[in-house]
């Protein structure tokens, strides 16, 4: 507990917090009434709405029938997973004013109080903080009040049971709090009913009443709530810490099948998910998209830029792009979007330097190519572990943070394999190769190093056995070849593997 007359704490109360979660990332639906079900068919009660929604006469607690009946009124289901993404949302978004942040539990709401003691420095008196805090949280697709006081359950309960600014004097707490229903004590049905039959309907009311005697009648507890309603209860502020995940849920009323209605509610994902990484000074390096469909299926695709980025409309393209490449196999029930943080590089180029091309354009165009070749023929090629002659395998194109150096540049022997290898007909004499036919070529060898002798995977399918000889060689024009000729063990055949260059 600290001293209060240093203590300062900033309130916030994000009421129907169900409806919120879902409508910003639906920003379509902004200007409509809405009411959030919870329930099970056909018990469906509303748990939320919006505005809109309540003006139209819609209460919590209607069934789904009694919400059929307002014409033009948009039912959605409530998604616990889009709520505990949206309360990481709001969490990260108020921790950038304060690291001492206490999560209150309200019904139907999420709401944290800040320790924000110390701030004027930084963010300027309590009145400029909570409107900078107040547009950060608008920024972010919420709407919540704020109130400011010296004790803690004073802008707690002013928070929950006011709308917009609320910044309370020191001193002034049990004046603030005197017009306020008795129900922000949260108190047992028994004692409504008995505070009901005394007439006590406010906090400022239950404060008039004689100490002693409301203890003697009620116990102990009493104590507390009169301490809570005249703003001098003490409390342990108990910090929580905010975790940064970079991840978006939504769940769709009706399944998605058309490839443009999901891009426009992926935009609206991504342009969060950007917003929030520019905020920290960060970019997105991976993109990971999860889908739940029909028939229990499930749809994962991970989409990694060349390098980091923070381009909305290039990362859109790259998720249609992969998504036109990979289309679902059934209609998508919700979706979801998380990214990896990652440090944009800057490239410092000469002055003369040609200007090279953007790598936004590299990431389209490596996308655009698997889309017509496969994901597995485009990238980088990489080595197998194994012995087998030529093996190796497509991995994801990156760009390397640091060029490697320069090198001076030395002869070099290339091997250019041919794909597949050329079946050849071939003389030996003395177990070694003394001609071949390639086609209507005829090559007389001069020169065989050989056999060099390599097998393996025995136990599977794609096991090897082959004799491979380099061969120096002539035609009839009196051309030289330099090459490498197989014999297949396994399927007796000899073949033109590679030539030297």
């Amino acid at each position: 507990m600290t001293n209060r007359s240093n203590s300062l704490y900033a309130a916030i109360h994000a009421a129907e917090f169900p409806a919120q979660a879902i409508l910003r990332l639906r920003p379509d639906l902004h200007a409509k009434p809405v009411v959030i079900l919870d329930g099970v068919a056909p018990q469906e009660r509303v748990c939320s709405l919006n505005l809109h929604a309540r003006k139209r006469g819609v209460v919590q607690g209607m069934s789904r029938l009694e919400v059929e009946e307002l014409s033009g009124t948009f039912i959605l289901s409530r998604s616990v997973e889009t709520e505990l993404a949206a309360r990481a949302v709001l969490l990260e978004c108020v921790s950038k004013f304060s690291p001492r942040i206490e999560e209150t539990h309200a019904s139907n709401a999420c709401g944290f109080v800040l320790d924000i003691s110390g701030t004027e420095r930084l963010f300027g008196p309590p009145a400029t903080l909570t409107q900078s805090l107040r547009n950060a949280m608008l920024s972010a697709g919420f709407r919540a009040s704020v109130s400011v006081s010296h004790n803690f359950d004073t802008a707690r309960i002013n928070s929950e049971f006011t709308r917009g600014i609320t910044v309370i004097p020191s001193g002034r707490e049990a004046a603030a709090l005197a017009a306020m229903t008795i129900a922000a004590l949260r108190l047992e049905e028994q004692h409504y009913e008995t505070f009901a039959l005394w007439g006590i309907g406010t906090l400022g009311e239950l404060t008039e009443l004689p100490e002693e005697d409301l203890i003697s009648r009620l116990g102990q507890q009493a104590m507390q709530w009169l301490k809570l309603s005249r703003g001098t209860a003490e409390h342990a502020f108990q910090p929580i810490e905010a975790r940064f995940e970079l991840k978006e849920h939504i769940e769709f009323e009706t399944h998605v099948e058309q490839l443009d209605s999901l891009l426009f509610i992926a935009a609206n994902i991504i342009n969060n998910l950007v917003s929030r990484a520019t905020g920290r000074a960060l970019s997105l390096s991976t993109l990971t998209v999860q889908m739940s469909l029909e028939k229990s299926l499930v749809y994962e695709r991970v989409i990694r830029p060349a390098i980091p980025t923070i381009d909305r409309r290039f990362l859109l393209k790259l998720l249609q792009l992969e998504i036109a490449a990979y289309s679902p196999q059934a209609a998508i029930a919700s979706l979801t979007l998380t990214a990896e943080a990652g440090q944009q590089s800057k490239m410092q180029l000469g002055l003369f330097a040609p200007q090279t091309p953007e790598p936004s354009r590299l990431d389209v165009t490596l996308a655009r190519l698997r889309t017509l070749v496969g994901d597995d023929r485009v990238g980088s090629p990489v080595l197998k572990d194994t012995h087998r002659s030529g093996s190796f395998a497509m991995e994801h194109f990156e760009i390397p943070n640091q060029s490697n150096p320069r090198r001076e540049p030395t002869a070099r022997l290339a091997l250019r394999r041919m794909r597949p290898p050329h079946p050849l007909h071939v003389q030996i004499h003395f177990a070694k190769p003394i001609s071949f036919r390639d086609g209507a070529d005829r090559y007389d060898v001069q020169v065989a190093y050989g056999p060099w002798h390599s097998s393996g995977c025995w136990w599977s399918i794609n096991r090897w056995n082959m004799d491979e000889w380099d061969v120096m060689a002539t035609n009839n024009l009196g051309e030289i070849i330099g090459c490498l000729i197989a014999h297949d063990n396994l399927n007796n055949q000899w073949l033109l593997d590679a030539f030297y260059d």
